[in-house]
């Protein structure tokens, strides 16, 4: 059998390992939120696209979806097309 101390000895450098990610973890945390919060105060938040209406095809294919969903709904309903 092993000694007890090898146990221990291992179960406390885990523990320390596990600690040292979790910091390490902890503290990028930090940082990221850190830099989104000055993006934020400096107004860097707008960069994102402006919203457009869809498209002439993207809204013949939701068209076709709807009417697609339609008959799937009639087949469940019993109703005959």
């Amino acid at each position: 059998m092993m000694d007890p101390t090898i146990y221990v000895t291992l179960a406390t450098a885990t523990l320390a390992g596990l600690a040292m990610v979790t910091f390490a973890a902890l503290a990028g945390w930090r940082g990221w939120l850190s830099l989104k919060q000055q993006e934020l105060m400096r107004g860097e938040h707008q960069s994102l696209p402006a919203v457009q209406g869809p498209s002439a095809s993207a809204r013949i294919e939701i068209a076709d979806l709807k009417e697609r969903i339609r008959k799937l709904e009639a087949i469940a309903a019993g109703v005959d097309l």
